[in-house]
């Protein structure tokens, strides 16, 4: 199954009722002056964050969503009935934009919220509208507007506190079980993970982040290869990146540094904005290694990747060092989000 963070929606407000011409007709008032009501507006078309819905894939199945039109305008200056709006929900952090003109939209961004994409018609008048003085009996009245109709591109750009960024089979999901109540498959196979798992990490009362587990990247994904161009922008509202590294050699017999470089490399190529975000190493794993041989595999990996920023060696798998981890990130977080607020 292929996670559809992507889709194309067809949008369409219903249009204005038409205003009526009609005149009285009662006993005894023979010369009964206009009365025709003015039409309803036409219903107008919402997206809406909806904490039940998680992806967008019930949009390839449902394409087209239509606001109802307006009521014609009645006799008796009776005004129609305005059309029901449409309400369409759609996950929480979908970035909205028109697919004509690219233009965005909008970006729901908290549960609840609303966006309006396409505004109802609004009502045609009646002809009571149009009687003056010189035209006591107007045979005048407008028709309602058209809505909008629209073609929009929804996107959904995950939002976590921590990202996962790593190579196929790097531990990553083994990671996210170990320290949430995440659930995601876990197998000893050099294929990437199909769609991204979100767990939420809590270190103590009051004290929890969600961290993202996304799919891996491949050579060649900043220009599309593989599923790496289509999540690596789920990356883009993370506070934090952990890089995590297999310690072990791969099958292939690429080195660890190898396959570090190629991720770093991509994530270069594709955003500077994200190349710019914070990234820690942890190397995984170490477990499958004797001591010895671990801290001195994982001191070769720093130096050769010249890292400089923070290091975690942790096996996801027994827990070894997750908890360490949890707490620095959950210090970092907090520490991230005062400076944010003294900045605000």
């Amino acid at each position: 199954m292929r996670f559809v963070d992507e889709a194309e929606v067809r949008v369409e407000a219903g249009d204005g009722g038409n205003g009526t011409i009609g005149f009285r007709r009662e006993k005894y008032i023979p010369m009964g002056g206009p009365d025709g009501g003015d039409g309803g507006d036409g219903g107008s078309v919402y997206l809406i964050a909806a904490e039940n819905v998680n992806t967008l894939v019930d949009f390839r199945y449902h394409a087209v969503h239509r606001a109802q039109r307006g009521q014609n305008g009645m006799s008796r200056n009776c005004t129609g009935r305005k059309g029901d709006d449409c309400y369409v929900p759609v996950p929480l952090g979908t970035l909205v934009s028109d697919a004509e003109t690219g233009e965005v939209i909008g970006d729901l961004t908290q549960i609840g919220q609303t966006l309006l994409v396409a505004q109802g018609g609004f009502h045609g008048l009646g002809n009571t509208r149009f009687k003056s003085s010189v035209n006591r009996a107007p045979q005048k009245a407008s028709k309602g507007s058209e809505g909008e109709h629209r073609r929009l591109n929804l996107e959904l750009t995950l939002i976590a506190d921590v990202g996962l960024l790593g190579m196929p089979n790097a531990g990553k999901s083994s990671l996210i079980r170990s320290v949430s109540a995440a659930t995601p498959k876990v197998a000893d196979y050099p294929f990437t993970t199909l769609h991204p798992n979100l767990g939420v990490v809590s270190v103590d009362d009051l004290r929890s982040f969600v961290i993202a587990d996304i799919p891996g990247v491949i050579e060649g994904a900043a220009e599309g290869a593989g599923l790496g161009l289509q999540f690596l922008k789920h990356l883009l509202r993370t506070g934090l990146l952990l890089h995590v590294i297999d310690v072990e050699p791969y099958e292939s017999a690429e080195s660890p540094v190898q396959a570090a470089k190629k991720i770093i490399h991509e994530v270069e190529k594709w955003s500077d904005e994200l190349a710019a975000k914070p990234r820690w190493l942890v190397l995984n794993k170490i477990d499958r290694l004797p001591a010895d041989e671990a801290d001195q595999r994982c001191q070769a990996i720093v130096d050769e990747l010249k890292w400089t920023g923070s290091v975690f060696k942790i096996s996801a798998i027994n827990g070894s060092g997750t908890r360490e981890l949890m707490f620095a990130i959950m210090n970092f977080l907090e520490q991230q989000r005062q400076e944010k607020s003294e900045q605000d």
